[in-house]
């Protein structure tokens, strides 16, 4: 039975810190931002909003442009690394809110859980969907998978550069008619690491951030290699003499903790591919140089300490992407799935998902005809979990991408000033004091600290 995504909705905060204001209080250089990371904009969530509330009105939003009613949806999963509680699920939470407006234990039927592996668990979730919707177990209704995060670093720290709020919804069934995912090659590969993490209690993480971006890259590569396997194996793709796989990949998407990640990403993998190919030579002789070897490819750590190397490295993957061979790669399968992430910034879960959405908007917008395209989604979690699955643009998929408008969806936003900034980061408003009035949205209004009741959260809908 097949099995895909047939539509997908956007929620994103309506308060932002532009690139340039935060690099001027930071004493940066606002290039390193806009064109070193690819961030213009970071989304930041208002006092009154958290994960759970920025999952329920991205529901909300799919529900009601497919006018579903609570008996058409048969599971609800909600993916987050952002978790404010360590039992109680947030999609139990989404229930609550959507219940307000629904009626109550209208959703009592509708399973799921909270999934958690960082940015990776948003991809096991569809996975996971999509196996109960071709075993047959949907008796046709929906699932609705839930991507939701808010990044937040420490003041001063790197990663600051690189924040950002939002959700995204897809609402699955065994007839979609924007993307069916291709059967039995979704390929994962998972380690036991420290690269990312963040401590129970902690509500910022710990961040080793040249060792993450590279076990990134070994990861999802470790993935591409098993999904080769499988593709081959399963027939989807027969790779030609002098081919890579990604040739028979149109469009990619990638985990985009910040835009140009996921450059450096395509970037790693084409090198990979390319490597053994006849291609190879001219590509190198555009670049002007060699293509560096560590002295030890043992472990990270080794391959870290070789400044050298990496020096080097670094300056050949500079020239890469400058080279034609890369640029027409880059320009035809990732570019205009990079566009959205520069108005957000990270989004850990949400990111891959919103670059799905983002390239469906564009590519459709310069005229493309996407029927038939095959999409590949690298998706990476820290800890750490890479997975590749991938799947196919469906013949109807105009009808959902037509209407699609990502400024309009995210609405009018207020551009906060720094001090505001540093307000709303360090907590120094409760949630009955937020920056801006909402209406026709799920907000959080109290937090309980009683002792017999700490941590109860309520829920409104503003009307």
């Amino acid at each position: 039975m097949p099995a895909g995504i047939d539509d997908i909705a956007v929620y994103i905060p309506k308060l932002y810190v532009d690139a340039t204001d935060f690099a001027s209080q930071r004493g940066l250089d606002p290039a390193k931002l806009q064109k070193g990371l690819g961030v213009s904009q970071m989304a930041m969530v208002d006092t009154n909003q958290d994960p759970a509330c920025l999952a329920a009105n991205v529901c909300l939003k799919i529900i009601q442009k497919n006018n579903l009613k609570p008996a058409d949806i048969g599971r609800l999963y909600v993916s987050t690394e952002s978790s404010i509680d360590e039992s109680k699920a947030m999609n139990s939470y989404v229930i609550g809110m959507l219940e307000q407006v629904y009626g109550s234990g209208v959703f009592e039927h509708c399973g799921g859980v909270e999934t958690k592996f960082a940015c990776v668990s948003g991809s096991y979730a569809l996975y996971d969907n999509a196996n109960w919707i071709r075993a047959g177990e949907a008796d046709g209704k929906y699932a609705i998978v839930v991507v939701s995060d808010i990044a937040k670093y420490d003041m001063g720290s790197s990663g600051e550069l690189t924040q950002g709020a939002g959700a995204v919804a897809m609402l699955l069934n065994d007839c979609p008619r924007l993307l069916e995912f291709d059967p039995r090659v979704a390929s994962t590969s998972i380690k036991d690491e420290y690269d990312f993490y963040r401590p129970t209690g902690k509500s910022t993480p710990i961040v080793h951030g040249q060792y993450s971006n590279l076990l990134y890259l070994i990861q999802v590569r470790n993935a591409l290699e098993i999904y080769k396997r499988k593709a081959q194996e399963t027939g989807l793709i027969e790779i030609g003499q002098g081919e890579t796989v990604l040739d028979h990949i149109d469009y990619m998407c990638m985990h985009l903790p910040y835009s140009n990640m996921g450059k450096k990403a395509f970037a790693y993998l084409l090198r990979h591919e390319w490597r053994s190919l006849p291609r190879w030579k001219s590509v190198v002789d555009a670049v002007g140089m060699e293509e560096p070897i560590p002295n030890n490819i043992g472990t990270i750590e080794t391959i870290l300490e070789d400044r050298a190397f990496m020096e080097k490295d670094h300056h050949f993957n500079k020239r890469l992407v400058e080279t034609k061979e890369f640029k027409k790669e880059y320009n035809a399968k990732l570019a205009s799935s990079l566009r959205a992430s520069t108005m957000v910034g990270n989004i850990y879960t949400a990111s891959l998902y919103l670059s799905f959405r983002s390239a469906l908007e564009f590519e459709h917008n310069r005229g493309t005809d996407l029927a038939g395209k095959r999409f590949g989604f690298c998706s990476y979690g820290s800890g750490s979990s890479a997975m590749i699955f991938s799947g196919v643009i469906c013949p109807q998929y105009r009808e959902v991408v037509e209407p699609m408008n990502i400024t309009a969806e995210i609405g009018e936003r207020r551009r906060l000033t720094f001090e505001e900034y540093e307000i709303i980061h360090e907590n120094k408003r409760l949630p009955n004091n937020p920056m801006l009035d909402t209406s026709k949205e799920f907000v959080l209004v109290d937090v309980n600290t009683s002792p017999d009741s700490q941590g109860q959260r309520r829920y409104v809908y503003n009307e």
